[in-house]
């Protein structure tokens, strides 16, 4: 029996002929996506009927009875669902291709699925350094000082009440990468519990910030590079900086991860190495004993009040920005599920170690009037001591900090835009791999940031540092804050599905809540923070600008069918 082409088929049918003699089968197939189209050449709409065929002589035409959203059935069930046996049998594909809609994914592991494509090459010791190496950056090194010189000694409470607060994200952000480990991490949680505008906004929102930070850290960079060489010009070592950070960001990410395994490794073992030879200078081990009458010597533990902690926990905050960076290697990790929640459990433990023991030595060693940003409180606490070639050698390693941080972070930018890429958030070719896995059209597009660094600090010298931090630290804690949310909506459906999970966070939701107006208070304080205003006045308008954007993105998927073409109303 010969079948009817796909647009002689359903002509034959509708006007009741079973058959055409001139069709054959490859002709049928040939046919597969003319479906849509009729007579003038445009979707027909309103009228849906699938032409089944019975090789046993029973033949017969089944209306409006759709096949399951997804693959056709097979063997004996396609005569229940009234599925022939070519793809286009399934009646929902046709409706997608008439109505000219994208289908939408029908559940959690197809937002997953997605993504697919990236190599799982990262090994768990490999994920931890990078997540200390994308947080312990200019955070520490630099952006330190301004802390200091909010809260005095006393800052010490702000970085502990800050790590509280991350304690809050991490939970959270450790039992939905369990759940669902994918490169779009926190971007991806939102659209799955919280809706499309939220994944839009949240990814969206922190690749821009995230880019700004990346110039940043390379601005930093400059700084250091300024304490041997202050004849040459910053934007020198930031172009140079610039372009080796993106060459190692396409890379195959064994390597990637390997570099920045030694370039954190640097890091952790300078800390460790000062905050040893911090505490012998403090107690008089080997050195002449300075004690601890600095913390109280110049205006009191407290010398601007509770005010002044306060505005330290902002600066705490921004310190620990980086740690959820460990979400995106999920997508990427050789056993998320055990590696993630290790991760983020010993960087959390590792950062409060060093920010509170590091700061607490600094404003110790050091008078806390007596720090300031043009160079690392970490070299500044070196000279005092009358240690200049220690000097020379933490100001290596807060250079190579400020460069492993900024080479994480270009890999997280470069991970946001290939998820929005995936979801249909952004064009296609940012969403393609390169031979090795890499996304390398992501990574240059996201190397904006470098570019702006590089204007910036020509324009404002040095205070391009700071600006670029305050533009973009409305980022930082509006994403902790979308988190915690998604967190409280994961946490609700998996109750009411009654589905078993990993448990990080205490049982409810206050955790999340209690940390969600946390970050609320630090965002809205960030006004009272000097060159850090700009994040609020800058902040509200792009939220308004990418909603906007989604409602005509959306208004655009649905013009647009499957074949990419938009169709004419």
């Amino acid at each position: 029996m010969r079948r009817c082409s796909l647009n002689r088929g359903i002509g034959c049918a509708l006007d009741g002929d079973e058959e055409c003699s001139d069709v054959d089968d490859d002709q049928s197939e040939d046919g597969l996506h003319d479906l849509p189209t009729f007579n003038n050449g445009s979707p027909q709409r309103g009228r849906r009927k699938n032409i089944v065929e019975n090789r046993s002589n029973r033949e017969r035409a089944v209306k409006g009875q759709a096949c399951p959203l997804g693959d056709c059935p097979s063997g004996q069930e396609r005569a229940s669902w009234g599925c022939k046996p070519t793809l286009l049998a399934c009646d929902a594909m046709t409706e997608a291709k008439q109505t000219g809609r994208l289908k939408k994914p029908s559940g959690e592991s197809e937002l997953v699925q997605r993504e697919a494509g990236l190599q799982h090459q990262l090994s768990a010791a490999q994920v931890a350094m990078i997540a200390l190496g994308s947080t312990i950056g200019t955070g520490l090194f630099l952006t330190s000082a301004i802390s200091v010189k909010l809260a005095g000694p006393a800052v010490i409470l702000s970085f502990a009440v800050g790590a509280l607060i991350t304690l809050t994200v991490m939970w959270a952000l450790a039992e939905m990468a369990v759940e669902h480990p994918a490169a779009g991490s926190f971007g991806l949680y939102a659209e799955m519990y919280l809706g499309p505008w939220a994944g839009f906004v949240a990814r969206y929102t922190y690749w821009l910030c995230l880019v700004i930070i990346v110039g940043s850290e390379v601005a930093a960079a400059g700084i250091y590079c300024r304490f041997w060489f202050p004849n040459i010009p910053s934007w020198l070592w930031i172009s140079g900086f610039s372009a080796a950070l993106i060459y190692m960001n396409t890379l195959s990410i064994k390597n990637f991860g390997t570099i920045e395994f030694w370039f954190a490794m640097i890091k952790v073992v300078t800390i460790v190495a000062f905050l040893i030879l911090g505490t012998a200078l403090v107690m008089g081990f080997g050195f002449p004993r300075i004690g601890t009458g600095n913390f109280t010597a110049h205006g009191g533990f407290f010398p601007n009040g509770w005010t002044g902690v306060g505005l330290g926990v902002t600066m705490a905050i921004f310190s620990f920005l980086g740690l959820e960076i460990v979400g995106v290697t999920a997508g990427e990790a050789v056993d998320a599920k055990t590696a993630v929640p290790r991760a983020l459990k010993r960087t959390l433990g590792f950062l409060a170690l060093f920010y509170l023991g590091g700061l607490a030595l600094v404003v110790g060693i050091v008078p806390w009037e007596q720090i300031g940003i043009d160079k690392s409180p970490f070299v500044t606490v070196f000279e005092k001591v009358g240690i200049p070639a220690a000097g020379h050698i933490m100001n290596f390693v807060v250079l190579s900090a400020a460069l492993s941080s900024a080479l994480c972070n270009l890999y997280f930018t470069a991970r946001m835009l290939f998820s929005l890429s995936r979801g249909g958030y952004a064009p296609g070719i940012l969403g393609k791999l390169s031979k090795r896995g890499m996304p390398v059209a992501a990574v240059l597009a996201s190397s904006l940031g470098m570019a702006a660094a590089i204007a910036l600090n020509w324009k404002f010298k040095n205070t391009a540092f700071l600006f670029l931090i305050g533009v973009a630290f409305f980022g930082g804690p509006f994403i902790w804050i979308m988190t915690l949310a998604t967190h409280v909506a994961f946490r609700r459906k998996m109750r009411r599905e009654g589905r078993e999970f990993a448990r990080f966070a205490p049982p409810g939701y206050w955790s999340s809540a209690i940390g969600l107006v946390a970050l609320l208070g630090v965002l809205l304080s960030t006004w009272w923070v000097p060159n850090f205003h700009v994040s609020l006045l800058s902040g509200p308008p792009w939220l308004g600008f990418l909603t906007l954007c989604y409602f005509i993105w959306r208004a655009y998927q649905q013009r647009k069918p499957v074949d990419g073409t938009i169709k004419n109303d």
